[in-house]
């Protein structure tokens, strides 16, 4: 059996684990604007809002990941009496295979978490919470449904962002109840003492966090082994993963140290990455599969999600192109596809419910503004197609001196990029007849396009697509740097 085939069958196995996920649910709400100028009032920019939405956050963040990764999960926590609860668990009501019990407590807010966002850049995040431990009677309550839940699934999540939902007695309760039912817990730890944690299966503290618990160094790979070990023995626990951001993870077995590189290429936003590591292990370790090898996937998911703006999900989907064909080993050859094999790839894609972004151009000579408008482009999307102006059809647009570079050459370019899922070349002077065939859920165009002038508008609005114009950087075109080129040699 290839390796291939191997990844297949454990990914496959996801469909069969079962995940109970318990802790601090929350509202992540995203504000994204452009930023021209400052304010006459404080030296502070102001952003003019172009659009907005609302997002499951922290526990809920966990089960999404969960749901995108074709796990059978349930969650049980608290929200408060108010706007931002209800919506919170209207959300999670429309996630497939999700079941989940809210207790509703008239003494405490919902937690929002508010980014502001222009570009890829967060201006400032503005929260609105209540930490205190729960009241006894919701917190008896509480308990008691996880008591009766834990024994139907293969592995609890404790998801602690320390809002007062896990209280120290609450934890020692669920980890002692799932370790006599030999499920294996998995805990996204808060706060220094991670002796609260005691018999946890697996925790997974960040760099930053280890440090703050261990009182221990941890600039080096030697010095994480060493405080991820002292937190083992001492607290107790069975295996320390630290998530090292751009220098990958770190696990911590008894007798054994390993070293994950990390797998993201471009990173966007790092938004919710610890609920997609916490998700893709509780998946793994539910379908019985090795920890290297869950850990080894984790870090694929985490690398992939940091990817994409906003507190975003990896799809079982993206995990089996990693590793399959590889976002780093593809060639422009492997993602250039005619118009017919992309609408068959797109339907596979939708099944797995991915967002299918587009956008096109002749991308003769690239430069600064294209990997801008790309990268940017497949933040918001999940799958990014490509329409781009064959050799004809560019030497119609440009001129006869047009293109600098064939099109062959042109989506080899394009095709080594993370952010470029597929290419499809058209003859067209417009990519209007592709976005009818393919009908994606986004179109992007640069900023200094009018949103009536972008291609393809009407269509979407037909269907509720939805068209969106991304900042551009400012000051490149292949015509200006042309011009340069022939004004330095001539």
């Amino acid at each position: 059996m290839n390796n291939m085939e191997t990844v297949n069958i454990d990914l496959e196995k996801f469909q069969d684990s079962t995940v109970l996920c318990v802790g601090d649910i929350m509202l992540d709400r995203f504000v994204y604007g452009e930023v021209n100028r400052i304010s006459p009032e404080a030296p502070v920019p102001i952003c003019l809002v172009s659009d907005e939405n609302s997002m499951l956050g922290g526990a809920g963040n966990v089960i999404r990941n969960l749901a995108a990764l074709g796990v059978t999960a349930n969650y049980i926590g608290v929200v408060g009496d108010d706007d931002a609860g209800k919506l919170v668990q209207l959300l999670l009501n429309k996630l497939s295979s999700i079941s989940s019990m809210f207790f509703v407590d008239e003494t405490r807010s919902t937690t929002v978490k508010e980014r502001v966002i222009s570009g890829s850049q967060h201006l400032i995040r503005v929260d609105r919470e209540v930490s205190a431990p729960l009241g006894n009677e919701i917190d008896k309550k509480f308990r008691n449904a996880v008591a009766k839940a834990i024994p139907n699934y293969k592995v609890l999540v404790l998801s602690d962002y320390g809002k007062g939902t896990l209280s120290r007695d609450t934890v020692a309760f669920f980890i002692d109840l799932a370790q006599r039912q030999n499920v294996p817990v998995i805990v996204d730890p808060k706060g220094p003492n991670y002796c609260v944690y005691a018999g946890a299966y697996l925790i997974t503290p960040n760099i930053m966090e280890l440090g703050l618990a261990s009182h221990l160094p941890t600039d080096t790979d030697g010095a994480i082994a060493v405080a991820a070990e002292h937190l083992r023995k001492t607290c107790r626990l069975e295996n320390v993963l630290v998530t090292r951001s751009s220098r990958g993870m770190t696990l911590v077995e008894p007798g054994r140290v390993s070293h994950f590189d990390t797998h993201a290429r471009e990173v966007f936003d790092v938004s919710g990455a610890g609920d997609t590591v916490v998700a893709a292990l509780a998946a793994s370790v539910s379908a019985g599969l090795s920890l290297k090898k869950a850990v080894r996937l984790s870090n694929i998911a985490a690398g992939i999600v940091v990817g994409k703006i906003g507190t975003a999900v990896t799809w079982r989907s993206d995990i089996a192109e990693v590793l399959f064909k590889g976002h780093n080993s593809s060639s422009g050859a492997s993602k250039l596809v005619t118009a017919d094999e992309a609408v068959n790839i797109v339907k596979r894609w939708r099944q797995n419910g991915d967002r299918i972004g587009f956008t096109n151009g002749c991308f003769d000579i690239i430069h600064a503004g294209h990997t801008r408008m790309l990268s940017s482009s497949r933040a918001i999307c999940d799958r990014l197609i490509v329409g781009l102006n064959s050799d004809s059809s560019v030497k119609r647009l440009k001129g006869d001196r047009r293109p600098i570079n064939r099109e062959s050459a042109r989506a080899a370019v394009l095709g080594a990029f993370y952010s470029v899922d597929l290419i499809v070349i058209f003859d067209e002077d417009t990519p209007l007849d592709l976005i009818k065939i393919i009908l994606p859920d986004l179109l992007t165009k640069g900023s200094d396009y009018e949103l009536s002038d972008v291609v393809g508008l009407d269509v979407l609005k037909k269907y509720n697509g939805e068209v969106k114009l991304i900042d551009i950087e400012k000051g490149y075109s292949t015509s200006d740097l042309l011009a340069k080129i022939s004004g330095k040699f001539n």
